[in-house]
């Protein structure tokens, strides 16, 4: 060890720098590894601000022994579903899901003027003949269009109806709805009989107001590690590691990392998934996620939330990925395990978390909408004011008697991954990420065209919320140019 600091003082000084005595003394009292690349990053960091005395504070920062006072570290969990599943069985059990979905989202929407002419549909269907407005609102439960109209079927407690969409505007908005997603109307009746719509008002999320650290801190942003799988980009990964433990500018003000889930890439998700597995049990994966995590630093709090190829309940919410399967996930001090989706204050930044699965359901039955255009799917999340809101698709919803999927509070920043590709959008005044991938394309993705964009970190600026990207690809066919909009580059 002696012999390494030796060292590592030689070319401190041969670069011009001092050392003070009280920095040398943390190098003793410590087991430092790669003592030679610590130095390096600091004298590098060091001739940027011109500035050739090494002291204690140094080493103390960037070894997370003592958090640098110029970045407010606040956090706070607002909402996960861990301890709150409660999960009904059967007809009952979904009826009281749907209950609670129609009784939140009308609350919502009881803030809008309109919200005070709606009537039940059962007592609407009996009008004829109606010189005022009228107003109904209700859960989606199908959607017909063909060239020239769009049928709609509202349901609301009492009964159900079709409203007829005329081509135009409102026909492409109604074209855009959810199975199940809630949703007001503005109808006149038919000469014919029935009724035909002439506005669609969504839940939608009002113009927003973020909310923003005080202090120059950065939260970066992931998703879908994979770990276990073959194509697992561990280089990658701790390449990143490695420059958030540096004495880069920009690493120095991290204070949060986000994981939106699918940390590991599971077992028996798949058919033949063993054939593409490093490590073939839940166990021995979650074991290679937490040595390869555990080398973020202390000072760093970590966000990881479940998701579909993770351990324990697949159907939506999910809980926390259970301690039983990986205790020293749950035990590090500045790791904290969430259920799907969760909500998290970081500096006085609402952070809502969610996977993503039902994206799925959104590019299979909604047109103008695309896996490699991930943010727009989330737009119609936030304007449903629901992460899941179709039913019966791929997306399992469990029973449970509160709907813990609808968007209550606002973000200010709504977190996502699942798809593999990095999207990046601001919807009123709400920053929309999903943070791609730290797996490389795998066989499947390549027979079906998918081209992911994966080992590229998602870094934000809490204090002006602006976006940058790093890179940490190093192999050269996993390099794409992935249509999105870029953020800005980080040097």
């Amino acid at each position: 060890m002696d012999e390494e600091i030796s060292s590592a003082v030689s070319y401190a000084l041969n670069k011009g720098f001092q050392i003070h005595p009280d920095a040398l003394e943390i190098l003793h009292k410590i087991d430092v590894k790669e003592l030679g690349q610590i130095i390096k990053d600091v004298v590098k960091e060091k001739t940027k601000q011109k500035q050739f005395l090494i002291n204690e504070e140094d080493f103390e920062i960037y070894l997370g022994i003592k958090d640098d006072e110029e970045h407010q570290v606040e956090f706070e969990i607002l909402s996960d579903p861990t301890e709150k599943i409660t999960s009904a069985e059967g007809v009952e059990g979904y009826g009281a899901l749907f209950a609670s979905r129609f009784n939140k989202l009308r609350q919502i929407m009881s803030d809008r003027p309109e919200s005070k002419k709606v009537k039940d549909i059962e007592s609407v269907k009996s009008v004829t003949k109606n010189d005022d407005e009228l107003y109904v609102w209700g859960l989606v439960t199908d959607r017909k269009s063909d060239r020239n109209i769009t049928k709609i079927t509202v349901e609301d407690p009492t009964s159900s109806m079709e409203i007829v969409v005329f081509e135009g505007d409102l026909k492409d908005a109604a074209d855009t709805l959810l199975m199940d997603q809630f949703a007001m109307f503005k109808i006149v009746p038919a000469k014919n009989g029935g009724f035909f719509a002439k506005d669609i008002i969504l839940p939608d999320i009002p113009e927003h107001t973020t909310n923003r650290s005080k202090t120059e801190t950065y939260a970066v942003f992931l998703s879908d590690l994979h770990v276990g799988s073959k194509f697992f980009m561990e280089e990658e990964l701790s390449e990143f590691i490695k420059w958030i433990s540096s004495a880069d500018p920009i690493a120095r003000k991290i204070r949060f990392v986000v994981i939106g889930g699918d940390l590991i890439d599971g077992v028996g998700v798949f058919p033949g998934q063993d054939k593409v597995l490093d490590q073939l049990t839940t166990e021995d994966q979650l074991q290679k996620t937490f040595e390869v995590l555990d080398k973020i630093p202390k000072h760093i709090k970590v966000f990881l939330i479940s998701g579909n190829h993770d351990a324990g309940r697949k159907a939506l919410p999910q809980p926390a990925i259970p301690k039983m399967y990986n205790s020293e996930l749950w035990d590090r001090e500045n790791f904290f395990m969430l259920g799907n989706p969760s909500m998290v204050s970081l500096n006085g930044v609402k952070v809502l978390m969610y996977h993503g699965q039902s994206i799925d359901d959104v590019v299979r039955t909604t047109p103008g909408v695309s896996y490699d255009k991930p943010a727009a799917v989330m737009r119609h999340f936030l304007r449903a004011r629901h992460m899941s809101p179709i039913y019966g698709s791929r997306t399992p919803i469990a029973p449970e008697t509160e709907d813990m999927m609808v968007i209550d509070d606002v973000p200010d920043i709504f977190h996502s991954g699942h798809v593999h590709f990095v999207g990046l959008d601001m919807y009123k005044g709400v920053l929309i990420v999903n943070s791609g991938a730290w797996q490389r394309q795998t066989d499947f993705q390549e027979s079906v065209g998918v081209t992911p964009t994966p080992g590229m970190a998602i870094i934000v600026n809490l204090q002006t919320m602006k976006v940058y990207q790093k890179d940490f690809r190093v192999r050269e066919s996993d390099f794409i140019e992935p249509k999105r909009v870029e953020p800005a580059p980080l040097s």
